[in-house]
């Protein structure tokens, strides 16, 4: 397996993963870049077209495809929490720094295609994240995912504690029963 930045030539491959499942064909990963209103509203394909805007127009690619052989099996969404006006909204982040949010990476979302799942590909992912972020100058990487070990039977998208732990993060909040705010310093 190969994880890969997200590019322009790799955007075809982005999108027949993202067709594999009806929530990622209508999401696009827009979920914490817009307000809940209009990504709803764009699921029927608006999402796509405002996903590929910013693919083209933001200097720092918007995520990591991971590859088996040549095609496309995962997802993982980073970049400066900046770029996630609606998590950095969210009261789950209640008690972070403003003034890190340029600095500071975010890991909101994972999607792997069936038939690729439970393999470690969303670990392989995050890692890469990881150090995508510490190229990128990021002074640390967080992330708010499920809280405890589960069974997690939904938002699993978000990545579990265990997880996170695993790849070095540490719990810095615990916010809500189901939520935990996870960071690792860079």
């Amino acid at each position: 397996m190969r994880i890969e930045p997200l590019t322009a030539g790799r955007s075809g491959d982005l999108a027949d993963l993202f067709e594999s499942n009806a929530t990622t064909r209508g999401c696009w990963c827009m979920w914490f870049m817009l307000p809940s209103r209009e990504v709803s509203a764009g699921w029927d394909g608006a999402n796509r077209g405002r996903f590929d805007d910013l693919a083209r127009h933001d200097a720092v690619p918007l995520g990591l495809l991971a590859y088996a052989d040549d095609k496309a099996v995962g997802w993982c969404a980073a970049g400066p929490r900046a770029r996630y006006p609606t998590v950095i909204r969210s009261r789950l982040m209640a008690d972070r720094q403003p003034s890190e949010d340029g600095s500071v990476w975010f890991a909101p979302c994972f999607f792997v295609r069936v038939g690729f799942r439970r393999a470690g590909t969303t670990a392989r992912l995050l890692q890469a994240a990881v150090e995508h972020a510490r190229r990128h100058g990021a002074a640390a990487v967080e992330g708010f995912p499920l809280a405890g070990d589960g069974p997690h039977k939904t938002d699993r998208y978000l990545g579990t504690e265990p997880l996170f732990s695993a790849c070095g993060f540490d719990v810095v909040a615990r916010p809500s029963p189901r939520r935990v705010v996870m960071r690792r310093d860079l």
